[in-house]
Order: structure tokens, then sequence, then C-alpha cells
């Protein structure tokens, strides 16, 4: 066991897989001479050389289409993208091809490739820089979106991912970076679309996945101190979607608090509170509330962007008014 930062975990899952399989080669933009923007593929270059670490132009379109054609014949490509924003320019490759390949082609050809992307605030870097989009591609029938939250699971699902024969985005939230946790030496893939328990617990369930989920966590032990018992739910992957697990705490706890990173309309939250719903409403003794961001464009300014982003004091709120709305229903 190795403690280590959820940095560290991506660049020793990739290194790891490339040792394993020759087929597994990396492509993006500055990953190779310049060790990539967050320093995941550092040593990679030197160690695996250029065919295997392919710089490329600033042409998101380009490179994750030529990812894709490499996996139909047989190659498994990690495709970093500098920021999630970035895949905006890619949409096309990604949602008409990636995901569409095997089920056109009736099964004929795949797509095992694997989309590596940071994204979230918190970071000054402006409205077009900081934005949570992961449910752009969570929508879209034939991806698989993944969303570690720890060491463990950035490691263990992002090995899952560039064995996967079906094209994987795996996000990664900037804030996230440098966290530190335990990561087995000996550690196996993890399996996708399989949420972690993180906390058991028995007063309410909070669901949550990616940066979210570590602020759930510290608003349950927290609230521990209050005499709250909070069961915590990181649903890592957001397709598939583990809706057995929620359903289950939901039912055995009676309320719930979904945590989102993105904007609330529309958002992952809305698709867990309508899982809730369809399958534990009975079991419900007060709405599902629901804690996200602030329906704006994110600020540059520290100030107001701290201000739209989620926070662990609107987490315990909100735990806190949906155990008074089940006191005054009890």
């Amino acid at each position: 066991m190795s403690v280590i930062s959820y940095r560290q975990a991506l660049h020793d899952a990739l290194r790891e897989e490339m040792l394993r399989d020759d087929e597994v080669f990396l492509i993006g933009e500055e990953i190779g001479v310049f060790e990539g923007s967050y320093k995941i593929t550092a040593g990679m270059l030197a160690e695996f050389g250029p065919r295997r670490v392919r710089d490329t132009p600033i042409a998101e379109e380009g490179f994750t289409g030529a990812a894709i054609g490499a996996a139909m014949v047989g190659l498994r490509p990690v495709v970093e993208i500098m920021t999630i924003n970035f895949s905006l320019l890619a949409l096309d490759q990604i949602v008409n091809n990636a995901a569409k390949i095997y089920g056109m082609f009736g099964g004929q050809a795949r797509v095992p490739m694997v989309i590596r992307t940071p994204g979230g605030g918190g970071q000054q870097l402006g409205a077009t820089h900081s934005q949570n989009v992961e449910l752009y591609y969570a929508f879209v029938p034939g991806m698989k979106v993944v969303a570690p939250s720890t060491p463990v699971d950035a490691k263990a699902l992002l090995l899952a991912a560039i064995r996967d024969d079906d094209p994987v985005l795996v996000l990664e939230n900037l804030a996230l970076y440098n966290t530190t946790g335990e990561v087995p030496d000996d550690i196996e893939p993890a399996e996708i679309g399989r949420a972690r328990i993180s906390r058991e617990g028995a007063d309410i369930t909070v669901v949550s996945y990616s940066r979210m989920a570590t602020v759930a966590l510290s608003a349950a032990e927290q609230l521990a101190a209050e005499g709250v018992d909070v069961e915590v739910i990181d649903i890592r992957s957001l397709r598939p979607l583990d809706r057995p697990t929620i359903i289950a705490s939901v039912q055995k706890t009676g309320c719930a608090v979904v945590l989102e990173d993105d904007w609330l309309t529309y958002g992952i939250g809305a698709e867990i509170a309508a899982t809730i719903s369809d399958g534990a409403f009975d079991w419900l003794d007060a709405p599902v509330r629901r804690v996200a961001m602030a329906e704006v464009p994110m600020p540059y300014a520290k100030s107001l962007e701290t201000a739209a982003l989620p926070s662990l004091e609107d987490a315990m709120n909100a735990i806190r008014e949906t155990l008074d709305a089940v006191a005054r229903r009890r």
C-alpha cells in the first residue's frame, strides 16, 4: 500500500498499461516533450519514445479522429484533451463516431479508446475553461463516462477504461490532482458502472461524484459530531449509472441529497433524483434535495467564483434541512 497523489495514480496507471500492452499509446497536445499540462505523462516520452507518445497540433477534432481510426484497427489509444472545454471541438468525432461505430457497423468494428480530460472550476480560469460538461457525454449511448474522486479510484478506473472495448471518457477534476490517498500496490481494475459506498450510514443518503464526493465525505464527518449518520455514495460512473446501489441506500435511509459541480438544470443530479423517484418513492420521507453550482458562466474573480461553486457549507445545510423536513413529517 502506497500513499500517492491523484496525479501520480493516473501516471502509474498509464505506465503500467503501456508496459503490459504494446497496443496502448498516448496522443494529445504537449504530452511528450512538455510532459503534459498537468504532468500526468511526465517521463513517458523518454521511456516509450515518440511512436507511443504522440504530440499533436492544437487540433482536437483531428487527433481525436485519428485515435478513433487507430482504435478501429486494433490499437488502444489514450487521448489527452487539455481540458473538457476543448473536447467540445471534438464533439462530432466523439458523439457521432466513437460512440456509434460499434452499433452502426453491427458489431464488426469496436472503438477501444480512452479520452482523459480534466474539468471543473475553482482555478480562476474563466468561464470557457472552468466547465463541467460531462453530461454531454453521459447522455450518449455507446459512451462510458467515469469520474473518480480519489487516487485509488483514479488508478483503478483508468486501468479498467484502457482495457475496455468501448470508448470511455475519464473525467478528472482539476481540484483533485494534488489530493492524496492510499493505493494498493497490486490494485485491480475497477468495475465500470459500480458505485462505491464511501461511508455507511442510517439517517440520510448523500449521492455525489468527482470533487463533490470528497465534499460529501467531509460533510458526513462533520455532521457525525452532531449525531447525524450520513451514508455517502460516490457513483464513480456516470454512464452506466449504478441505479440499484442508489435506490437500495435511499430505501434504507428514507431521504437523500444529491451534490454535483455542474449546473442544476438538466444536470447529472436530475437523473439521480429521477432514479430515486422511480425506485424509492414509497420510502421517501422528504423531497430529494439537490445542491449544484450557480446557473451562471463561471466568474473569473476569486470571490465570485467561490460563491458560484457548491461548498461544504451548502452540502451540510442541505442535509440539515432535509432531516428537518423528515422530522416535521414524522
